[in-house]
């Protein structure tokens, strides 16, 4: 079953240092490296910040585009891993083991296999 973990942070939360940064860079590459030789890896990205995004709507027939996320959150979706896994059980340990998860959440949404 695969599914997309997706890694929302408080960027106020984010290192300050570049020591930190770095130390929190290689625990992300420890994790990736993991799931990658487990051959659960579909894939993953890291996001630019929130405040380069730009938001699409349409309402009453009117295109609407405003710069930044879609809604106003202290956590930012930062990024994802897509992962194939057995069951729920696995993706809630990969989950758990991702960095941001000390201090952000990780929303974990089974992926849709595409019917078209």
């Amino acid at each position: 079953m695969k599914y997309a973990l997706l890694i929302y942070d408080n960027p106020a939360e984010r290192p300050a240092d570049e020591v930190a940064a770095e130390r929190l860079n290689a625990q992300y590459a420890a994790l990736t490296q993991t799931i990658i030789d487990a051959g659960e890896m579909v894939g993953g990205e890291r996001l630019a910040r929130a405040d380069v995004a730009t938001s699409v709507r349409i309402r009453a027939g009117q295109v609407s585009v405003t710069d930044g996320p879609f809604a106003e959150t202290k956590e930012h979706l930062g990024g994802f891993y897509l992962i194939d896994v057995p069951d729920l059980d696995r993706a809630l340990a990969v989950a758990a083991e991702i960095p941001a998860a000390k201090t952000g959440v990780i929303e974990i949404r089974p992926v849709v296999p595409y019917s078209g």
